[in-house]
Formats: C-alpha cells, sequence, structure tokens
C-alpha cells in the first residue's frame, strides 16, 4: 500500500490507530453522551437521571409495603407504607416540635465542628509545615481518625456528663482529627515553587506560612471541612440519643424516642428529613465555596471581592494606625535643612 503524500509510515499508522477511537467518540456523541467515558452530563440530564432514580426507590418502598395485613411483602412493623410515612408529617411537625428540634441539632453541630476547626486548622497548618510536628502529632491524629464512634458516646457520657457539653465535645473529638489530617495534606500539596519564589522575594518564613502556603492551600481546606461538616451533621444522632430533663433532644431523640414508643412512621420520616437537610446546607457550602474561590471552582468571586476588599480597607487603616512619625530633619539637626544640606567648610590646607 502506497502512503499518501505528506505522511510518513509511522504517521499513518499513527493515525490508523486513532481511528477507532474517534470512531467510537463520534458513535457515544450520536447517543447524547451518555456512554462516553468522563462524558460531563448536561443538567436536564442529572434532573432526569435524579428523578428517575427517586422514582424507582418509591416504586419499590410502594410494592414492597402494599396491600394490608398479611398481603404486605413487609409488615408495618418493619416497614410502613410512602402513604403512612407522609400522612404523619402533620404530628411530627406540631406534636414532635421538629422545627425547634432541627434547630437544637444544627446548633450542636455547628459549635462542636466551630470548635474542631478552630483547634485543628492552625495545628494542621503548623504539621503541614514542619514534619517534626506532624511527627508529635501522628499518634493523636491516628487514634482520633480511627476510634470507635460508639465507644466515642460512652467516653465523653463519663467525662462530660449527658448535657450540651456532652454533644458538643463529641462533635469536636470525632472531627478534629480529620481537619488536622485534611489541613496538613492541603499544606503539603502546595508546590515548592512558590515557597522558592517567596523566599528569593525576600520574604521571611512567616510570610511565606501566611501569605503563600494558607492562601494556596485554603480552598482545599475548605473543600475538606464542607465535606466533613456533612459526615458531622451524621454523627451527633449518636450523641443525641440520651437528653437531659426536658430539655430539646434534637433529632436524634426524635429517632430513639419513636423507636421505642411510636410511631414508627417518625423514624422514617426524620431518615427522609436529615438527607434534605444535609443537602440544603451542601449547596450553601458550596455556594460559599465558590464565591469564595472562583479560581478553583468556577463562582462568580462575589465572596472573594468582598473579603479582598476587607483587607485593602485593614492594610490602609493598619498604615495609618501604626505608621511611624518621622521628625522632621530640621528639629533635629541645629540649622534646619539648609545647615545640613551644604558642605561641611574647607580647610586652608595649613
Amino acid at each position: 500500500m502506497s502512503t499518501p503524500p505528506g505522511q510518513s509510515p509511522p504517521e499513518q499508522a499513527g493515525l490508523a490507530a486513532s481511528a477507532p477511537a474517534e470512531i467510537t467518540r463520534a458513535g457515544a456523541r450520536r447517543l447524547g453522551g451518555l456512554f462516553e467515558i468522563r462524558h460531563e452530563a448536561p443538567v436536564w440530564q442529572v434532573v432526569v437521571c435524579g428523578a428517575a432514580c427517586l422514582a424507582v426507590c418509591y416504586c419499590v418502598w410502594w410494592f414492597l409495603t402494599r396491600g394490608s395485613g398479611e398481603e404486605r411483602i413487609l409488615s408495618y412493623s418493619v416497614l410502613p407504607s410512602p402513604d403512612e410515612v407522609f400522612s404523619s408529617f402533620p404530628s411530627l411537625w406540631f406534636d414532635r416540635a421538629l422545627t425547634r428540634n432541627m434547630l437544637v441539632t444544627l446548633k450542636r453541630v455547628t459549635l462542636g465542628f466551630g470548635l474542631a476547626a478552630a483547634v485543628g486548622i492552625p495545628i494542621g497548618v503548623l504539621c503541614g509545615c514542619f514534619s517534626w510536628i506532624n511527627s508529635f502529632f501522628i499518634p493523636l491524629s491516628l487514634f482520633g481518625r480511627n476510634i470507635p464512634l460508639a465507644a466515642l458516646v460512652g467516653i465523653t457520657f463519663s467525662l462530660f456528663g449527658i448535657g450540651e457539653e456532652q454533644k458538643i465535645m463529641f462533635i469536636f473529638i470525632a472531627c478534629v482529627a480529620f481537619i488536622m489530617s485534611d489541613t496538613a495534606g492541603s499544606i503539603r500539596e502546595v508546590g515548592n515553587q512558590y515557597v522558592d519564589t517567596a523566599y528569593t522575594l525576600g520574604a521571611s518564613r512567616l510570610q511565606v506560612i501566611l501569605k503563600v502556603l494558607i492562601p494556596l492551600a485554603l480552598p482545599g481546606v475548605f473543600n475538606s471541612l464542607r465535606l466533613l461538616f456533612g459526615l458531622a451533621f451524621g454523627y451527633i444522632m449518636l450523641a443525641e440519643t440520651i437528653k437531659l430533663g426536658a430539655e430539646s433532644g434534637g433529632l436524634g431523640d426524635i429517632i430513639n424516642t419513636s423507636m421505642r414508643r411510636g410511631p414508627r412512621e417518625h423514624v422514617f420520616l426524620v431518615l427522609l428529613i436529615i438527607p434534605l437537610v444535609a443537602l440544603a446546607l451542601d449547596r450553601i457550602l458550596f455556594w460559599i465555596q465558590r464565591e469564595l474561590f472562583p479560581h478553583r471552582f468556577g463562582g462568580m468571586g462575589i465572596l472573594n471581592q468582598a473579603v479582598r476588599a476587607v483587607f485593602h480597607v485593614w492594610e490602609d487603616l493598619k498604615g495609618l494606625v501604626f505608621r511611624r512619625s518621622v521628625p522632621a530633619i530640621e528639629n533635629a539637626v541645629p540649622g534646619g535643612a539648609a545647615a545640613t544640606a551644604s558642605p561641611p567648610p574647607k580647610g586652608d590646607g595649613k
């Protein structure tokens, strides 16, 4: 077979090898990208596929619980039907104080997770910057990331009682080790070229940490915090199995009480509400993440511009407040500036 003009035999072989891949990709595109590997699905496909998944789950649930009495595949004591679960929502809302308990749960998660972030992020930054500090905290990090949550409930009960402190400290201990580890990993992922450039420009060690490593690692740290907050929202259900007196026990207490006393519909209803609340919180945090770091996550940068403006105002105020007043030369040197600027008198050479 003759080689086409302008092409060498290796080039012709490469084109022949890439032809099947191009044909495969073209065929996948004709199907709307459904079977194209790593294809970014359009919004309508995401919505349709998600709705189809929910419809399938609902149909399976309805099929397993249809009928009454012994006609059902799964009895009421095992799984109530969709109609039975959704019809119990008014009693959950009014009689069980769903809104108040939800706010109590969110407050506990926010306080515990905020405390874990306030402690874990600075330690994680130090661990990412200095290997000897990381070596010091490795045993605590391994212990915190691998401790069973059920055992942690008992430990926090014995240390902090059964009040609000126990639930907040439970979230703190459950999350702080993960925040430390993820923050240290984000710091270590910053390229050495940025550090070398900062040192070349005369930056000090503290300036490299505060103005190079931390700003470049912040997108990864915030993304890790967003994901861990969703896990913390699920962890709190374990700590809320016991409440003190007549206080609002939170969503976990509603589940625990409904399992023991009923109605059982409230258990499944709360289990459906928790992912919806977690999804709403995740979308809010994701919006904040995109607006804070548009270069990384593709937002409009509204919050990023606001933060920059605040820092600019702070720098201006700091320059006005801490500016050192240089004494006038006229007051420092007798004779004023003219005397300073005039050359010294010449000798007569004698």
